[in-house]
């Protein structure tokens, strides 16, 4: 019997955009190869309802947005606000080891803090930067990242 592949993604979502862009890029990745299983841990969830954190048994990608308060995040610095959830379950027991990596969200319009906390992320805690996408992401973004989830796990 061939062992069923199994991809995952931890995010967290708090306009809706980020967990948008998971459930349709899950449901392509599913579309085209039937009898995958993903697994979605949106850490917001845990937290709400006092949920412990658990280290992750699979590789997974993180997807993060940007919300920053104060500064440029170039040279007057930034404090990262709403998302800080995400790095807490990151740093828990061996998880970051396992990630493979962070797609990060944002608006444009915020220039250089555009996906500024997936690359503070990345820096943090050793692992790329695998791709961009601007509020709910395009089609585009989506077929752009199941590439990218495709390669990493082999599919």
């Amino acid at each position: 019997m061939e062992k069923k592949m199994k991809v995952s993604f931890v995010y967290i979502s708090l306009s809706g955009n980020t967990e948008s862009f998971v459930r349709r890029l899950s449901d392509y990745l599913l579309e085209a190869h039937p009898g995958l299983e993903i697994e979605t841990v949106h850490v917001k969830d845990l937290v709400k309802e006092g949920h412990p954190f658990f280290e992750m048994t699979n590789p997974f990608i993180t997807f993060l947005p940007t919300y920053l308060e104060g500064g440029n995040g170039v040279d007057n610095g930034d404090v990262e606000i709403l998302t800080t959830d995400v790095a807490d379950f990151i740093a828990y027991g061996n998880n970051a080891s396992k990630c493979l990596g962070v797609v990060g969200s944002g608006n444009r319009n915020f220039n250089n803090q555009y996906c500024l906390t997936a690359k503070q992320y990345s820096q943090r805690f050793g692992f790329p930067v695998l791709a961009d996408f601007e509020m709910r992401g395009m089609l585009g973004d989506i077929k752009k990242v199941a590439a990218i989830v495709e390669e990493l796990y082999q599919l």
